[in-house]
């Protein structure tokens, strides 16, 4: 028995793609982008609570879940999935809203933000997936060596190093049935993952950013994200950064409260 959370979904026609989202509450729209073998029900603790004060769009990004992708054809990238993001927004939201965008999906959020910021009414980056200028990814090529192992039939441990290479030591042991299942339905998305390069962003191009911003870290979060949001800090300077104790990677799963409470008082000025 499957024990996902039961998110209502909507679909809506992308430059020809169904792109799959749910919604919920009023006010003022606020989009949230999921990151690696995630989607939308990824925000299942952000939907109510933050959806009392804003009208509330989870995606789920093109080749994620509910689509089954085998990685044959394109349509997977951080400037395609920013693309969708804008063109959602446009078509579907119908007016600027509020970005949020975790891990990769902080990536494609900054993306977005640099591409059509009049889209949009602020920013917030939760432990952005961002290689810094000059600076290799010490972690050694992770996400091909997950990709092998799950092509190799051993896609346990393949999503299980990946998980716990970006959170933390055992933090795949310790997730509950439904956030496994999550992972498990967008696995083949490392296909498209492993062989995308996004440039590096300079930055200046990160400092013209002049949309209000949030930044939100683990307290725990392993490195590198606690070094690309000091290295974001100081190239905004006028960003607000707040740091959810007590969580990693996941904060707005490991610790709701104060990650909404964080959103919700930042675009409440």
């Amino acid at each position: 028995m499957r024990s996902e959370p039961v998110l209502p979904l909507q679909t809506a026609l992308i430059d020809g793609y169904p792109l799959s989202y749910t919604v919920h509450g009023e006010g003022a729209p606020l989009v949230l982008v999921h990151g690696s073998l995630s989607d939308c029900r990824y925000w299942k603790s952000q939907m109510g609570p933050l959806g009392r004060a804003f009208r509330v769009y989870a995606l789920c990004l093109r080749r994620y879940w509910p689509e089954r992708w085998d990685g044959e054809g394109d349509g997977f990238s951080v400037e395609q999935h920013a693309e969708d993001v804008l063109a959602f927004i446009e078509t579907v939201a119908g007016e600027p809203a509020h970005l949020v965008g975790h891990s990769r999906g902080g990536r494609v959020a900054l993306e977005a933000a640099l591409r059509a910021p009049q889209m949009l009414r602020s920013l917030t980056l939760a432990d952005p997936g961002l290689p810094l200028p000059g600076e290799d990814d010490r972690r050694g090529g992770f996400r091909q060596r997950a990709l092998d192992l799950i092509r190799q039939g051993e896609a346990e441990q393949g999503l299980a190093l990946f998980v716990d290479t970006v959170t933390g030591p055992h933090t795949w042991e310790r997730m509950v049935p439904w956030f496994k299942e999550m992972v498990r339905d967008n696995a083949g998305t490392l296909i498209g993952q492993a062989r995308e390069t996004p440039p590096a962003l300079t930055p200046g191009q990160i400092g013209s950013v002049a949309l209000p911003t949030l930044l939100i870290g683990g307290a725990l979060s392993p490195q590198p994200y606690p070094a690309v949001l000091d290295a974001l800090q100081g190239w905004m300077p006028h960003a607000h950064r707040v740091d959810i104790a007590g969580s990693s990677h996941g904060m707005n799963l490991g610790n709701p409260r104060a990650f909404n409470g964080a959103i919700e008082q930042f675009l409440r000025g």
